[in-house]
């Protein structure tokens, strides 16, 4: 079971369209809404795929009752913790060349008691589990160091954690020496304080992680794939993707193809960049399922090109 935390959910609608103009009037070719955060994407792909997950998630307004019946609707074992603040609504636009424009809320603010309750529902979901995922961004008002206090508790209870998040609450949850962070190019540069323009670039940066204690470096990196570093090693993979529809969602069905494939060496690392691909070609924040997984696509290069320079971030 692997069990997820999103403390800042949201419904997500994404709009297609041909071309954004600012300050235009636009018409949409096509239209979704899925349930949205990083860890309910985690818990999505997931499911989807047949491995037990769990979603601790809040639930406020209109906008919570939605986003429960969403997941509901997609078999999503979930623990709701009633807040009393609406969850926000987010729009995601997208052109036909995969350029993804989005506008995101920032948030439902929580009381010291709701805060109480998620983190005692986390608790008590994550204990035995064989994840337990801290992923997403933070509501206003909330610490800085919630995640970092958070993973202290997990290691307390012997449950593995993974951790994606971004800005203040990763720099100051990475001290708490997660067992696996999954950082995007932009994160990593800003974590490690070191610029990120080449894939060596990018393992220097992770390799300074491992050394503040993080055990593995899972590193997103849009159309150039995935790196892995751990203390026994650095790997790079990647996908190719011929006709992309959405990144949004990709780096988190990236971590949940590494952690439902083990979460240990190359073989996880092609599943990863797997699943992340499948993502980026599908509509909105869907999620892929077995029959969208093409892992023949995947390539494991036989060495980490130090000198490759990268291309975008998703």
């Amino acid at each position: 079971m692997i069990i997820t935390i999103t403390l800042n959910p949201s419904v997500d609608r994404t709009v297609e369209i041909d071309t954004l103009t600012r300050g235009a009037v636009m018409r949409a070719n096509s239209v979704r809404v899925d349930p949205g955060g990083k860890g309910i994407n985690v818990a999505r792909a997931l499911a989807r795929n047949l491995h037990k997950t769990r979603a601790v998630v809040p639930k406020g307004g209109s906008e919570g009752d939605h986003l429960i019946s969403l997941l509901a609707a997609e078999g999503i074992d979930t623990v709701e913790v009633p807040i009393g603040a609406a969850i926000r609504s987010n729009i995601t636009v997208v052109e036909p060349d995969g350029t993804t424009t989005k506008f995101n809320e920032p948030g439902a603010p929580f009381t010291a008691a709701e805060l109480s309750r998620l983190v005692d529902a986390f608790l008590s979901a994550a204990a035995g589990a064989e994840w337990a995922v801290v992923s997403g961004s933070v509501p206003p008002g909330t610490p800085e160091h919630f995640y970092a206090d958070l993973l202290g508790m997990l290691a307390g209870i012997g449950t593995p954690t993974a951790l994606d998040s971004s800005g203040p609450a990763l720099a100051s949850a990475v001290v708490a020496c997660p067992v696996l962070i999954k950082p995007n190019r932009e994160e990593l540069s800003e974590l490690s304080g070191r610029r990120v323009s080449t894939v060596g670039d990018a393992l220097d940066a992770a390799e300074s992680l491992l050394h503040n204690g993080v055990r593995t470096v899972l590193v997103s990196l849009g159309s150039d794939g995935a790196l892995l570093v751990t203390s026994g090693g650095a790997w790079h993979a990647e996908a190719p993707v011929d006709l992309p529809r959405s990144s949004v969602g990709a780096g988190d069905a990236l971590l949940a193809g590494f952690l439902a494939a083990g979460a240990d060496g190359p073989t996880a690392l092609m599943e990863a960049v797997a699943w992340g691909a499948a993502a980026v070609s599908l509509p909105g924040s869907r999620m892929p399922g077995p029959d969208d997984i093409n892992r023949d696509a995947a390539r494991l290069h036989p060495s980490v090109d130090r000198g490759r320079a990268l291309t975008d971030c998703r």
